[in-house]
């Protein structure tokens, strides 16, 4: 796949518009759950919130983050469903303190309720990131349009509880699969009054695509330039890298059969978002900000000499 030369967008946020393009925008992750696959529940504690968040969220400014993403409710298989009280009981006292320590961060509410969404927009957030593409709860797009946040729009295929029962998928079925669905969730979001200017569509590595079914994904990641949108990849630390790495000959006497742990993901993390960058990704979205934006700093400089 040739390198592929990126878009550029005026992404119109809530307050605010942000220049997508130019080089690649790193989204931190910051998840305010004491079930996180990823973080184990550090940063959520009823006796340290949201002090230890708000320690987090300033090392991810830090490190150079542009946008922050929240997210107060677990979306693994098994994780325990929440009431919207208490996603946004996690979620807004750390909104409010981001937001009283540092004044303009772009704070993104990574959310499926819309009443969550109405409340963080309220409270000063700029993007909704909703992983159903607003399949899970019909009211979101209707917020969003009204609020004129900034709207991620992902592609999830089927609920995690199901991902283990989806019948596989075709390598060759997997792009057409996405694309498909993807302009469906397009259309119903424009619809509904949400302007083009912004949207940024996400493919949804990892979610309802199982292990090396993503891999198509990522080898034909240019495609998702037809819609004509900026697009957000978030590979961090997904579990299809974490398996390639166990099947590797080279690298199977080292991990003795176990499952790489999430540090030790990081550089599988960075080979997959390089791909990204080099394939037209605008945003990505990751744990580990500063391996990242280093990253971002080489593949960007090898899309200005194209």
């Amino acid at each position: 796949m040739p390198f592929t030369p990126r878009s550029h967008h005026d992404w119109h946020l809530r307050t605010r518009t942000l220049q997508l393009g130019q080089r690649t925008i790193v989204m931190g992750i910051l998840n305010i759950t004491p079930d996180s696959f990823s973080d184990g529940g550090y940063f959520y504690s009823p006796h340290h919130a949201p002090e230890r968040a708000l320690a987090q969220a300033l090392k991810l400014l830090e490190e150079g983050a542009t946008i922050l993403d929240l997210g107060g409710e677990s979306t693994r298989p098994n994780a325990t469903p929440l009431t919207t009280d208490e996603e946004q009981s996690r979620i807004l006292p750390v909104l409010e303190s981001i937001l009283k320590e540092k004044p303009g961060t772009i704070l993104s509410i990574d959310t499926f309720h819309a009443t969550t969404a109405r409340r963080a927009l309220e409270s000063g957030a700029e993007i909704i990131n909703d992983v159903s593409g607003h399949l899970w709860d019909p009211d979101m797009s209707k917020t969003c349009a009204q609020s004129g946040c900034g709207a991620i729009l992902m592609h999830t295929r089927g609920r995690p509880q199901d991902w283990s029962t989806l019948p596989p998928l075709a390598p060759e079925a997997v792009l057409p699969l996405i694309l498909t669905d993807l302009a469906e969730r397009l259309e119903a979001a424009t619809a509904a009054g949400i302007q083009r200017n912004k949207i940024v569509v996400d493919p949804g590595f990892g979610f309802g695509k199982r292990l090396d079914e993503n891999y198509p994904l990522l080898a034909h990641f240019d495609q998702l330039q037809q819609f004509h949108l900026p697009i957000l990849a978030g590979v961090s630390r997904k579990g299809f890298l974490a398996h390639t790495l166990t099947q590797s000959p080279s690298l199977s006497v080292l991990l003795e059969g176990a499952t790489p742990s999430i540090d030790d993901r990081l550089h599988a993390t960075t080979a997959a978002n390089v791909a990204a960058i080099l394939a037209g990704a605008h945003i990505l979205r990751t744990h580990d900000v500063r391996p990242t934006v280093e990253a971002a700093a080489i593949a960007d400089q090898i899309l200005k000499a194209i």
